[in-house]
């Protein structure tokens, strides 16, 4: 799970975050576990979001031909034509 960090490493960490927040720690720890939950939430937000915009299709057109009855009608754009060689 970490790599290359060891257990020397890890005890020195431990040791140093001691000294530096003593009694407060668990209260740092609290707000680390806050933020690093905010953060993972936002980038699934982020990600679900652009998934949406994968899956986007344009919406129908509808034209009413009376109150009673909608018509849904194809969105038309032009045809996209190859231009002819004038040379041939």
């Amino acid at each position: 799970m970490f790599g290359g960090i060891g257990t020397t490493e890890m005890l020195a960490f431990g040791v140093l975050a001691l000294m530096l927040f003593g009694s407060k720690l668990p209260e740092v720890a609290r707000n680390l576990g806050g933020t690093y939950r905010h953060l993972k939430r936002n980038v699934d937000e982020f990600k679900r979001e652009f998934q949406a915009v994968d899956t986007y299709e344009p919406p129908k057109f509808i034209a009413k031909s009376s109150p009673d009855e909608p018509q849904i009608v194809e969105s038309s754009a032009p045809k996209f034509e190859i231009p002819k060689d004038d040379d041939a």
